[in-house]
């Protein structure tokens, strides 16, 4: 077959006669863990299969991923910034990947190409596994954008108490308290929205919540989306504080630690939501230890 592109790093299918292919596809992708997460996965299950990654240039996910799963490609992981493109290939879309407006996870079923989106299972899973109890919570969900969509759903159906989504623009935050306003009822969920700034006035944000969780983008630059005169009114000792971006102690998770609070990284749900993937390829009845896995990433 042809190059499936020129940043191809070991995915083509016709170079592993005997296993089943599957990549990881982003822009950058080099730093990705999936492949090393995939492999342990194939290892503890005994799965005949080959996992590499892949970089489409900008642009050209459809036609990358298209050629790929034309020359035998069996699945693919999805991340920045393809996820939207994955939802546009994929032919049959999950009740998940609807709700959460993106693709992680592609497979070839039957002739048709399947997309899923795993994300909000894997921070669900994440927590769970951490002991942090979700139903009758109250939570706050920081950012509106696509990972805080993309979580919402299984977040909603562990039945918290309350979810609060403050955004910089409370617009935004607005929308995914319409598109999410009949799961929130049917869980009987207090779904509401909130300006980062609304966090500042103790009026506003009368009593700190039970999980804070940082679904923006800031922590990558050494930034919170945090003032800290909104602080006193989120954090208090015994809250627990997640931030998505995963290998360092971001801002945000200072701020929290500085009031007391629990923290971690999104390493784990890095894991998780990789072991969601894997099940869908794989089978349900595969046996697998993503906190294993994750324990071995960490040291």
């Amino acid at each position: 077959m042809n190059p499936i592109s020129s940043n191809d790093l070991q995915t083509d299918p016709s170079q592993f006669p005997d296993l089943d292919v599957y990549a990881v596809a982003g822009n950058p992708i080099i730093h990705s863990k999936s492949p090393a997460i995939h492999r342990r996965f194939a290892e503890q299950s005994k799965q005949a299969m080959h996992y590499g990654r892949m970089q489409p240039a900008i642009g050209q996910f459809i036609q990358t991923a298209k050629a790929f799963f034309a020359a035998g490609g069996k699945g693919m992981n999805v991340t920045v910034p393809f996820k939207l493109d994955a939802q546009a290939l994929a032919e049959v879309l999950t009740a998940r990947a609807q709700l959460a407006g993106a693709v992680n996870t592609l497979w070839m079923k039957e002739g048709k190409l399947y997309g899923d989106n795993t994300d909000g299972l894997g921070l669900v899973s994440d927590l769970l596994g951490q002991g942090i109890q979700i139903q009758n919570a109250r939570i706050l969900l920081l950012g509106a954008g696509g990972a805080a969509r993309g979580v919402m759903g299984p977040l909603l159906e562990q039945r918290p108490a309350q979810l609060i989504i403050a955004n910089r623009s409370s617009a935004k935050a607005d929308q995914l308290v319409h598109l999410f306003g009949e799961l929130a009822l049917s869980h009987n969920v207090q779904l509401a929205a909130r300006s980062l700034q609304d966090l500042q006035d103790q009026s506003k944000t009368p009593q700190a919540f039970d999980l804070v969780i940082n679904a923006t983008a800031a922590g990558l630059t050494d930034q919170s989306p945090l003032a800290e005169s909104a602080l006193g009114n989120i954090f208090k000792p015994g809250v627990f504080a997640y931030d998505m971006v995963y290998g360092k102690t971001t801002q945000f998770m200072q701020q929290a630690l500085h009031r007391g609070a629990r923290v971690s990284d999104g390493l784990g749900m890095l894991v998780e939501q990789a072991a969601n993937a894997f099940l869908i390829w794989r089978g349900a009845d595969v046996t697998i230890d993503p906190r294993a896995v994750l324990l071995e990433l960490r040291t």
